[in-house]
């Protein structure tokens, strides 16, 4: 517990007279699974402060809020928002009056294992937005934003006094002024001062973990991790990177600044440290020296700039990236992406391997571009999906800086970094302020950068459509295949050296462009990669003979970078198994880079070595991204596998498809909606005990489902509604699933089913294996990966899949020929063991409606991937105490391997 008596004067700079003051008290955002920090982490799957027990927590205890007199004032939080305070006032502020507030009140430290930020299990504090503070007015409204573990409370700079007592042995850890410190028998007081600050982290230390560094401008307190660095290293490395601030921003107004590791664990530079230290590919003085630049530069740019952190995070974001771009192109040209492992044989003939390491910024970038999961750097930073507030949109506001240096090509952004940071230095500074003062400097007219670059989605992409010589000229048709008014370079090239460089603008569809001949070879749009460009692939042409087009082809292991020169052709061993193939080598054929395309394919031939026969899987798939509007994805495929479903019995299924997918304006908002439309065509050879039916091995079914799914960690949920026809039948069926996690780690699931013929002309032909099933699908339109379709007894036979009638138990009618309806339910005892239930009704044509239960344990280890269900009581009765038990245990199962990543990904998208 902290207790604390605060004064806070707030002074009215705006022009408006204010009845009430709003304050931010986020320390009482820990305090409830109510709370936006708890729902916000909860969004992204992470489950650790809504399951978190009472003594991990944070909160505050107001106990007195008065003005200057003393007289008791009325306070509230809004119901929305527990971690914001709502003061009214007795008189109103006038502009360029002051009040006074007086508080007496208690935090909570809360644990630091939510936000890095609290008591860690040592004892050892770390505080972060620790008080309660005055919000910011601006544009006639307060900026009253909740904790959401983003690190964006929007506060201007001010002035600070503090005295803190703190118990022996703690030491405080400060880049603020210590003007005093008296040791008592049991604590320590500290008074403390600080002059036009925005941000105030104090650390509480047993020992003094922290190392201070004397540069000759300013003295750096941290504690950032190193791999082995020497004292006298870091001397140096420091003095370089505050040189280089210096240099590029101005001098920083304070003496001390500090640095510490949770603030770049935070934001750390991705991809540097997430290698373990015996195959990191980089040397330990470079690892530190980037975490230091990185660190530095957010510190000296957050301490200064008064800017609004949630809805203009880009201002300050540009400023850093492209100076830690800029900064590694002084120092590191060379340095590659791999680092040392760019120089290993079978590593060094990768496009990755050659990538340099500011290459990366494009490349992490264009991953969610290519997604189509990018979002306007304008967007506020909690509208932003974790992948683009963490790394896509801090890239691309550096990238942006770097393309406008290019363009502009003469240091015109330099000197409108400086210049910022001096005049705008301890004052506010907007996304207004940013496009007057660059405007201003700029020598070129770059409007589209804040219309289209900044404020859009808009992508860049253009093409070299063709060449024509005309005497000593050559007229370049570019397309541009977006509209954007961005510029693009062209390049021209005799073989690889560039002769000239050539700017373009306002292109509209296509345009032909006339350019000097000067012998070139070949001509490049965006040759140096400085604009980041949705496409490369087909920015070049050559000069040259009739095939001098052709790009060479290229095999690489795995997969690779995008090389725009190269048709890729990508391989990897793949090994699958059922019981009929048995364990099915096989090499794996696709086209997919590390960043998606339109068009892929994958081509998957594998082996039978129980069957002695070639098998496998191709796919065709081509992906249409739409920029505005719900619909954002058509997505066309076409699928051809040829496997064994049963012994010696091949089954070759053809399906063509096209599904429509839909989201939300609010991407973080993790609803789908989505339209699916399939023609499924099953080939089968006949199984010797199917000769006496009159059915056709071989049937096609059309298939339509609409899907809509709001997946979450905390609330799920997901309902899918579908229709089949084929010549011998046609049927519906609804499927819904939920599933709640409780503040107790209670998680609820449920499941509802209810399928029904339209019309059913198939069981004298077929039996029962186009019909509903109570426990187990045939699985007619192979859609499952059964280890062993038709198997009706053995271990395989007990696998289970949770579709239709979702039963564990085997209960007799199996199926339904006219329709079907069941629930299925669960709720978990402890930890991954659960009790289930299921119950329905079955019907069959001619005979009466059969209701049917059953009940269990679920051993739930691997959500969806692999679980055990015990069967406890049924229609049947004590099932665990019949014979025969273990054949009755179902269990879920999950082979494979691209199914597991999305465990580990969805937390980003």
């Amino acid at each position: 517990m902290i207790s604390i008596n605060q004064e806070i004067d707030y002074k009215n700079t705006s022009q408006d007279t204010l009845n009430a003051i709003y304050l931010n008290d986020w320390p009482n955002s820990y305090s409830s699974p109510d709370t936006p920090l708890t729902q916000y982490m909860g969004e992204e799957f992470d489950r650790s402060l809504h399951l978190s027990k009472k003594r991990d927590k944070g909160f505050t205890k107001i106990i007195g809020l008065s003005d200057n007199t003393f007289r008791f004032l009325d306070w509230e939080r809004p119901e929305e928002q527990p971690d914001i305070i709502r003061v009214q006032l007795k008189s109103p502020i006038y502009p360029g009056a002051t009040y006074k507030l007086r508080l007496t009140y208690e935090v909570k430290v809360p644990h630091d294992k939510f936000t890095r930020y609290g008591v860690d299990n040592d004892d050892h504090y770390k505080l972060q937005f620790w008080y309660i503070s005055a919000t910011t007015y601006a544009n006639k409204k307060w900026a009253t934003y909740s904790n959401k573990n983003l690190d964006d409370m929007f506060l201007l700079p001010s002035s600070y006094n503090i005295n803190f007592k703190v118990p022996k042995p703690y030491q405080l850890i400060t880049d603020l002024d210590v003007d005093q410190r008296i040791d008592e028998a049991n604590n320590t007081v500290y008074t403390l001062s600080g002059y036009n600050r925005i941000q105030i982290p104090l650390f509480f230390n047993k020992d003094f973990s922290f190392n201070i560094f004397n540069t000759t401008d300013v003295s750096i307190i941290t504690d950032l991790k190193d791999r082995g660095v020497t004292m006298e290293r870091k001397n140096v490395l420091m003095q370089r990177v505050v040189d280089f601030m210096n240099t590029r921003l101005g001098d920083y107004p304070f003496k001390k600044v500090l640095i510490s590791e949770v603030y770049y664990r935070k934001n750390p530079v991705y991809g540097l440290n997430q290698l373990p230290t015996f195959i990191s590919p980089f040397p330990n003085d470079f690892l530190y020296e980037i975490k230091l630049l990185k660190a530095a530069l957010g510190k000296y740019i957050d301490n200064t700039l008064g800017v609004d952190p949630r809805k203009e995070k880009w201002v300050t974001d540009a400023l850093q990236y492209y100076l830690l771009m800029q900064y590694l192109n002084e120092n590191y040209p060379d340095e590659k992406v791999l680092g040392k492992l760019s120089q290993i044989w079978g590593v060094r003939s990768y496009k990755l391997a050659q990538m340099k390491f500011n290459e990366a910024y494009p490349l992490l970038y264009m991953f969610m571009a290519r997604k189509n999961l990018d979002q306007p750097l304008t967007t506020s930073k909690d509208s932003l999906i974790k992948f683009n507030y963490q790394i896509g949109n801090k890239y691309k506001s550096g990238l942006g800086l770097i393309y406008l240096d290019d363009y502009l090509n003469n240091s015109q952004v330099d000197t409108f970094i400086k210049k910022v940071y001096t005049d705008y230095q301890s004052k506010s500074i907007t996304g207004a302020d940013f496009e007057k003062e660059l405007t201003a400097i700029a020598t070129k007219d770059i409007q589209w950068y804040f219309d289209e670059y900044v404020a859009t989605r808009k992508k860049i992409d253009y093409k070299i459509k063709n060449i024509k010589k005309r005497g000593d000229s050559l007229d370049v048709l570019i397309k541009n295949k977006t509209g954007s008014k961005a510029p693009i370079s062209l390049f021209s090239l005799r073989k690889d050296s560039v002769i000239n460089k050539y700017w373009f603008k306002d292109i509209d569809g296509k345009e032909v462009v006339t350019i000097p001949n000067e012998e070139a070879t070949k001509l490049v749009l965006n040759y140096d990669k400085t604009v980041p460009e949705l496409n490369k692939r087909d920015n070049w042409k050559s000069l040259g003979g009739l095939f001098s087009n052709n790009k060479k082809l290229s095999f690489k292991f795995f997969k690779d970078a995008e090389d725009p020169d190269k048709t890729q052709i990508f391989y990897v061993p793949e090994i699958a198994f059922n019981v009929y193939d048995g364990l099915s080598p096989g090499m794996r054929f696709y086209n997919k880079p590390f960043l998606t395309r339109p068009f892929v394919y994958d081509i998957v031939p594998t082996y039978s070595t129980k069957e002695k026969a070639l098998i496998g899987r191709a796919k065709l798939q081509y992906n249409q991204y739409l920029q505005e509007g719900d619909l954002f994805k058509i997505d066309y495929r076409f699928n051809v596998r040829r496997f064994h479903y049963a012994p010696s019995l091949f089954f070759t299924s053809i399906t063509p498809s096209v599904s429509f997918n839909f989201r939300t304006d609010d991407f973080r908002n993790n609803k789908r909606e989505a339209i699916f439309f399939r023609f499924v065509n099953i080939l089968r050879d006949r199984d010797a005990s199917e000769l006496s039916l009159e059915a056709d091995p071989d049937y096609s079914v059309f298939n339509a489902r609409f899907i809509q799914s709001s997946p979450g960690a905390i609330n799920f949920k997901s309902w899918f509604a579908d229709f089949q026809v084929a010549s011998q039948f046609s049927k519906v069926s609804f499927n819904y699933e939920y599933r709640r996690l409780f503040t107790n780690n209670r998680q609820v699931t449920l499941r509802l089913f209810a399928g029904k013929f339209l019309y059913n002309d198939s069981q004298a032909a077929s039996g029962d294996f186009f019909s509903f099933a109570l426990d187990r699908p045939t699985d007619y339109l192979f859609d499952f990966d059964y280890l062993g379709r038709s198997e009706s007894s053995g271990l395989v036979s007990q696998q289970f899949i949770a579709a239709e009638g979702g039963f564990k138990s085997k209960l007799e009618p199996r199926f339904a020929n006219d329709w079907i309806a069941t629930v299925n339910a669960g709720i978990n005892l402890w930890s991954w063991i659960e009790v289930y239930g299921d119950v329905g009704f079955v019907k069959n044509k001619s005979l009466p409606t059969q209701f049917v239960y059953d009940s269990g344990i679920r051993l739930n280890l691997v959500p969806d991937y692999f679980e055990i269900y015990l069967p406890v009581y049924s229609k049947l009765g004590w099932e665990i105490g019949q014979s025969s038990y273990p054949e009755r245990i179902r269990f879920v199962i999950t082979l494979s391997p691209r199914a597991f990543t999305g465990l580990f990904t969805r937390k980003w998208f």
